[in-house]
């Protein structure tokens, strides 16, 4: 009896000491009452100040941005083509709502504009596929199977075009090879990023929960600082919009508005 109680009283001590270690080493990690996780990065050299936010139905991170260096900062727009963003497009209609609600290219306009001029790096993603989209399988599913079968995007007409609002600058760099979801696939976009010295990457376009939602991901696993404009983004529903504010946009980037992000580049 005597040596059970002392194995139980080592194996508590054990438990106790490895919990106090994790407190010590991540102490970016807490856990609430509730369910739900909460993560609050520690400072780090982007001079931004961050908190920690929670509730029983998301998992987020919230950060007030101070500064961003526009040196190491750009802009990645994600298919501002005709066919999502100007009226005749086969998915304006899908999208209008968040248009509306989120004055979406408005924002998207304005936040280019000002990191153009004060030297981020501008990098449009449009999206395109050859006549009979044959790069997408014959036997498609998903949101692929829609573009194949509604014959959207494709390379070199009016709907896959970048939108006037959003051209392209004379120093903005496009985003070569895009056929799926997420901008990293398939492209030329680590590479932009890596050969202009990029660590901060800023995201808006469509669709929020798709593309990207999509390539934050990967740049959030690639190592980069992910910031993600809510208001320059669109889904096909409201409802799906603020979903994945609620709930996968603080686990992967930094959510964000133009207007923060306007003022931490001029800095």
């Amino acid at each position: 009896m005597a040596i059970v109680l002392s194995l139980s009283a080592a194996c508590v001590f054990a438990i106790f000491a490895i919990l106090s270690l994790a407190l010590i080493v991540e102490p970016s990690l807490s856990f609430t009452s509730s369910s739900s996780i909460s993560f609050a990065l520690p400072r780090s050299t982007h001079n931004a100040r961050y908190a920690r936010a929670s509730s029983s139905s998301s998992t987020c991170l919230r950060m007030a941005i101070d500064k961003l260096n526009p040196a190491e900062t750009a802009l990645v727009l994600i298919e501002y083509q005709n066919e999502f963003t100007t009226e005749g497009g086969a998915l304006y209609e899908a999208v209008k709502p968040c248009l509306e609600k989120y004055s979406t290219i408005a924002n998207s306009k304005k936040t280019m504009d000002v990191a153009r001029m004060v030297g981020c790096t501008i990098i449009h993603v449009p999206i395109a596929f050859e006549d009979g989209h044959k790069e997408i399988s014959g036997n498609p599913y998903g949101i692929l199977q829609a573009i194949k079968e509604g014959k959207t995007f494709k390379a070199g007409e009016w709907g896959s075009a970048i939108c006037d609002t959003m051209k392209p600058g004379p120093t903005d760099l496009i985003c070569k090879g895009k056929s799926g979801l997420c901008a990293f696939h398939s492209t030329n976009l680590d590479f932009l990023l890596r050969q202009n010295g990029i660590k901060n990457v800023v995201l808006g376009g469509f669709l929020t929960n798709c593309c990207v939602e999509s390539t934050m991901r990967t740049a959030y696993e690639h190592g980069y600082q992910v910031f993600t404009l809510k208001d320059c983004c669109a889904a096909t529903s409201v409802e799906g919009q603020e979903a994945a504010f609620t709930h996968t946009f603080g686990m992967f980037s930094v959510p964000t508005t133009s207007d923060e992000i306007v003022a931490a580049v001029q800095g």
